[in-house]
């Protein structure tokens, strides 16, 4: 099977791989360089996007040796944060007026809420 192509809706690059990027036409992130440190998807309305979204992209992107990845969740209203640790994702389930708690993103001070709504 060829090489799957993810364009997610967010990603937090860490600077060695922003500095790789810098100069480049295309913003294409091969599997040679570094991984994002932060990948958002937010789930669009269906099973197959569930599956796709809950299933398929956490095994790609833990794989990949992304530290975070967030799943936006409007329908159920939550953000699911997985943070990977030795390989494989551990999950943090926030709803309504929690705080997401992100160690690649420490500083951040948004609640679930917040996130859920920042589209609309």
């Amino acid at each position: 099977m060829g090489a799957r192509v993810r364009v997610p809706d967010l990603l937090v690059l860490g600077e060695e791989l922003a500095t790789i990027l810098q100069p480049a036409q295309r913003s294409t992130i091969t599997p040679e360089m570094p991984a994002p440190l932060l990948v958002v998807e937010v789930v669009s309305p269906g099973k197959s996007n569930e599956d796709r979204d809950y299933r398929y992209k956490r095994s790609e992107y833990a794989a990949r040796g992304i530290l975070e990845y967030w799943i936006v969740d409007p329908v159920s209203s939550k953000v699911t944060v997985l943070s990977l640790i030795d390989g494989l994702y551990e999950e943090a389930i926030f709803r309504e007026e929690a705080a997401i708690s992100s160690a690649v993103l420490p500083s951040l001070h948004l609640t679930a809420t917040q996130i859920l709504t920042a589209g609309q």
